[in-house]
């Protein structure tokens, strides 16, 4: 029962929304169907089938409102939570931010639902692990990795008419490998919406290199080098200044979007010109919904074009405060690269730093974005193009407002979590100590 259909999802919301004695209401329904393995030591260790559907009620009296869910989906039970949300509307404090709800919309249908990674069944994860230990088993490394899959629904409707739908799939996989002494290792994660796209044997063979090539770093002085980011190593960095494309933080002076003495840099160039960063729910490689939870259109925004920052995400609260249209954030960042391959990248590089990725990262000032963070799972130094030997782990202190600022070259896009990221060579990085760990 989890996975509703576009006209089951709607019956069940229309006859809650019946009920309704409130001003206006809001309900979503939800619902996931999937399943995991989890292995260690290159054995499962857990496997799973979850299969939930859960419904919420939001009703508002003036700016008030309250909220109840419930899993129970029988007349008297959806009776209830209507109730339920009411009563807490009442006992509620008024919503100084309060917006009134959207009415009927026109959402275009985003290509997220994929029928082969909905069709998934324990077999089909047991098969894709076993390729994976195969890799492993068979270089006399060992293994720790997770897999899961899910296909999920997500719909709302209102007391306005607004009425939202959206299926999705998703298939994830991380591994990572270390030899047995526990000096080297390697690490991978990837997930895609479509399963025929995920290859966990070529995946694993890449953690078990990197797993047998990172035995016996040496060490080298920390300071500031060129690097070559893995598209995972830049995702880490730039996750943290994707969030900061917000307006009302910049508004407000909270992020390395206030501009001292107030404003924002909307409009100015922070970064190289080869920089280039937008979203779009239709892209094929990285989709998502096209609404987002309180019935805003999501479409394609360019964030960053030729280096200077073209918009920031407005809620319709904070789009009201301004006077301007609300923009939704939406997770589906493609950041736009070139032609050349990561290997293309090593080849050029004369001497640097190869970085699989970072972890442990920290804020240290949200004004300039600065971050702190360790190396991981593979970190190696290159030489007239060629990778000569593993090197120990560094702590890094760096800003990806300054990193993007020092891009040399950007390779071709590829799907890291859920968007679009380029291998980056980036010039004087700055490492700041060693680390000892693997």
């Amino acid at each position: 029962m989890a996975i509703l259909s576009k006209e089951e999802a709607q019956a069940i919301l229309k006859k809650v929304l019946s009920f309704s004695k409130a001003e206006s209401c809001e309900i979503s329904l939800n619902g996931s169907d999937g399943g995991n393995i989890r292995y260690a030591r290159n054995a499962v260790s857990t496997a799973g089938q979850i299969s939930v559907m859960d419904l919420a009620v939001s009703s508002t009296f003036g700016k008030k409102t309250g909220t109840a869910t419930i899993n129970e989906f029988d007349d008297a039970s959806l009776q209830k939570v209507v109730k339920r949300s009411e009563e807490l509307a009442m006992l509620a404090p008024e919503n100084p931010e309060f917006m009134p709800l959207l009415g009927p919309q026109d959402f275009q249908e985003s290509p997220t639902y994929n029928e082969n990674t909905a069709a998934m069944t324990p077999d089909t994860r047991a098969e894709m692990v076993g390729k994976s230990l195969q890799v492993s088993k068979a270089a006399n490394l060992e293994a720790a990795g997770f897999l899961e899959n899910a296909t999920r629904f997500d719909s709302v409707m209102n007391s306005k008419g607004l009425f939202a739908y959206n299926k999705r799939t998703n298939v994830s996989f991380s591994v990572t490998v270390r030899n047995q002494a526990g000096t080297g290792s390697g690490y991978i994660e990837q997930q895609f919406n479509d399963l025929a796209k995920m290859d966990t044997l070529a995946l694993s063979k890449i953690a078990a290199s990197k797993a047998n090539g990172s035995a016996g770093a040496k060490a080298i002085e920390p300071g500031k080098y060129t690097v070559i980011l893995e598209p995972l190593a830049a995702s880490d960095m730039l996750g943290n200044m994707f969030r900061g494309f917000d307006a009302r933080s910049a508004d407000e002076g909270r992020s390395f979007m206030s501009k001292k003495g107030g404003g924002t840099r909307l409009g100015e160039q922070l970064f190289s010109e080869n920089v280039n960063i937008y979203s779009d729910p239709m892209n094929p490689e990285v989709p998502s919904a096209t609404w987002t939870d309180d019935g805003l259109k999501v479409k394609r925004t360019q964030w960053v074009e030729k280096g200077v920052v073209k918009n920031l995400a407005y809620s319709r609260y904070w789009a009201g405060q301004k006077g301007v249209e609300p923009v939704p954030f939406n997770r589906s960042i493609v950041m736009e690269g070139g032609t050349q391959s990561l290997e293309d990248l090593i080849k050029s590089t004369e001497k640097g730093i190869l970085v699989t990725r970072f972890w442990y990262i920290r804020s240290v000032d949200p004004q300039t974005l600065l971050l702190t963070g360790l190396t991981r799972d593979g970190t190696f130094y290159i030489e007239n193009g060629e990778i000569k030997f593993p090197v120990k782990n560094f702590r890094f202190n760096e800003s990806p407002v300054i990193m993007l600022n020092n891009v040399e070259a950007l390779g071709k896009p590829v799907r890291t979590g859920s968007g679009m990221i380029p291998p980056m060579k980036i010039r004087d990085f700055t490492f700041t100590s060693l680390s000892d760990a693997v």
